[in-house]
């Protein structure tokens, strides 16, 4: 039986290299051998799987002819970036490869349910990344009570604030929060009552002691306006973000600043961000995406009604905050999709296992099931709302019935929102404000970032995990979203301006935009706080639907 740890490091070479051929546009042979120089060595590799969707899967790398560890393939790939940039991409690889390795090796206790089951699959994260499961030097005790892949679970701490230095929103009436204002349902929460003049405000247990390390904090708590209490009330699950907690008996999840660097970026809510959820609530209750909800009923955003921060009174985060998230109905109906697709050592995923069931034509049936109901039903409410959803495979939810077919759908999220710049004044002219809290971006540059995340990262995830199952053909399946997607291209122009665009972009293009992950993570990128035009690095790739019909 083959070990975590070598378990791990084939998982990171295999991705280092997936990150490496796609952002140089190297050709990967279908069976055979990968050959690279690299410098005055060769690089070698087995190619157990060629994919179009970019899901190549390798064995065996060798640097002449001798094993090499992720981290030093990281480095000789990454050679012409900064040396400080190097040098942190390759600490954070080995450590992601040590996670990794616990994880595969683990045998804690997961929550119950089906969503949370999907939620604590992800052993080995993005697949399409060099150090996935870094975690900023987490490690023991620490590791295994905040990571899901461990079935993690803990009590969240408490600050107890002065009210004048707290501010708070909440949608009025919203079903999750029970007659309740964001202040009273953290009390609620807590399960205790504050004295008069203090609120509640909860935190990560990591980001709790952490941000008293803060000056800000620090002088707060010294002055006695900010009182830290510890863990209180109930025991919660983290789910595959980290920072969003969930407990099956509670309403609402919280979703939690929390400072650990993860993939990219520093997980710290922005005013912006907490803001942007109640936009997104008041719009839909505005019937902003009538159409849509019309036209694709099993499709739904998961709500963020509520907020609460400690900013001093100002828009500066300090970085204890929460944003309140509705658990959706029948909500062991759904799993995230990065769940469905993660790999599974020796076993199939779980989606090639759900579609395993259905015989020969059941891959063909659940992803076409899977445009109709999640992808086509957000290219809708893109050309009727100019509202792009930065849907990858986190935050998409995918509903199945009892037989693990698709029966619907849902985003989760109160950052992902673009709007296209074009649609902007109709926007405004419903919420009746001056500005949105939206992303507000050239239409050209949304339509870039759907690309990624909505095609590549989410919907051909399937294509790949079902091809690397063996399940089915992987040209095949391209056929299917192709099909698809030309069937909805009358309903999506209707919809709105130009509202069939993107789709026939899609079909049509020989190359497509797809966001560069390595290079992205070399170039010291925090895409949570980075200028939208310079969030990532993007690149030109071949359009797999094109290829496939070559």
């Amino acid at each position: 039986m083959t070990s975590p740890d070598a378990v791990a490091v084939e998982a990171h070479l295999s991705a280092i290299l997936r990150c490496y051929t796609r952002e140089t546009a190297v050709a990967v042979p279908s069976g055979g051998q990968l050959t690279l120089p690299v410098g005055d060595s060769t690089l070698t590799a087995s190619v157990v799987h060629a994919s179009r969707t970019g899901l190549h899967q390798f064995s065996d790398v060798r640097l002449d002819g001798q094993e090499v560890a992720p981290e030093v393939l990281v480095r000789l790939l990454s050679a012409d970036a900064d040396p400080a940039e190097i040098d942190d991409l390759a600490a954070r690889t080995a450590e992601s490869v040590r996670n990794v390795a616990v994880f595969v090796a683990g045998e804690g206790d997961r929550g119950p349910g089906r969503f949370l089951e999907g939620e604590q699959a992800l052993l080995f994260g993005h697949l399409n990344h060099p150090a996935p499961k870094s975690r900023d030097g987490v490690s023991g005790a620490e590791l295994a009570a905040y990571s899901p892949e461990l079935g993690g679970r803990f009590a969240v701490h408490w600050f107890s604030v002065d009210a004048e230095l707290v501010s708070s929103d909440q949608v009025v009436g919203a079903p999750s929060l029970q007659g309740l204002d964001a202040l009273q349902l953290m009390a609620a929460l807590a399960g205790i009552t504050p004295p008069e003049g203090r609120v509640l405000v909860p935190a990560h247990p990591w980001q709790a002691a952490e941000v008293l390390n803060r000056p800000r904090v620090a002088a707060l708590v010294e002055a006695g306006r900010v009182e830290p209490l510890g863990p209180l009330g109930a025991q919660w699950y983290p789910t595959s973000s980290l920072r969003t907690v969930y407990h099956p008996d509670l309403p609402v999840m919280l979703k939690l600043s929390l400072g650990l660097r993860i993939t990219n970026s520093r997980r710290e809510s922005t005013s912006t961000e907490l803001r942007r959820g109640l936009e997104i609530n008041r719009l839909l209750d505005a019937a902003y995406n009538a159409g849509t909800a019309t036209a694709h009923p099993r499709f739904s955003i998961v709500r963020d009604p509520a907020w609460v921060a400690l900013d001093e009174g100002g828009p500066t985060l300090t970085g204890l905050d929460v944003a309140v998230r509705e658990v959706p109905a029948g909500v062991d109906s759904y799993a995230c999709l990065a769940g469905l697709v993660a790999p599974r050592p020796g076993q199939l995923s779980r989606l090639g296992e759900a579609v395993a069931r259905h015989g020969s034509d059941g891959p063909a049936a659940w992803v076409a099931s899977y445009i109709d109901e999640v992808l086509v039903p957000m290219l809708h409410l893109y050309a009727e709302t100019g509202i792009g959803l930065e849907a990858h495979q986190q935050n998409t939810l995918v509903r199945l019935d009892d037989s693990g077919r698709v029966a619907g759908g849902a985003y989760r999220d109160n950052q992902g929102y673009y709007l296209a710049s074009s649609y902007l004044r109709g926007l405004l002219a419903v919420t009746g404000m001056s500005d949105s809290t939206l992303a507000v971006v050239e239409d050209a540059i949304v339509d870039d970032r759907l690309t990624y995340y909505m095609l590549h990262n989410q919907a051909l995830a399937a294509v790949g995990c079902l091809a690397v199952d063996g399940l089915a053909d992987e040209d095949s399946l391209l056929d299917v979203v192709r099909d698809r997607l030309a069937e909805a291209l009358p309903t999506l122009k209707a919809a709105g301006p130009d509202g069939d665009r993107l789709a026939q972009r899609w079909l049509s293009a020989d190359r497509l935009p797809c966001k560069a992950n390595m290079l992205t993570r070399l170039r010291g990128i925090d895409e949570v706080v980075a200028p939208l035009d310079a969030q990532s690095v993007y690149l030109e790739v071949p359009n797999p639907l094109r290829l496939a019909a070559q």
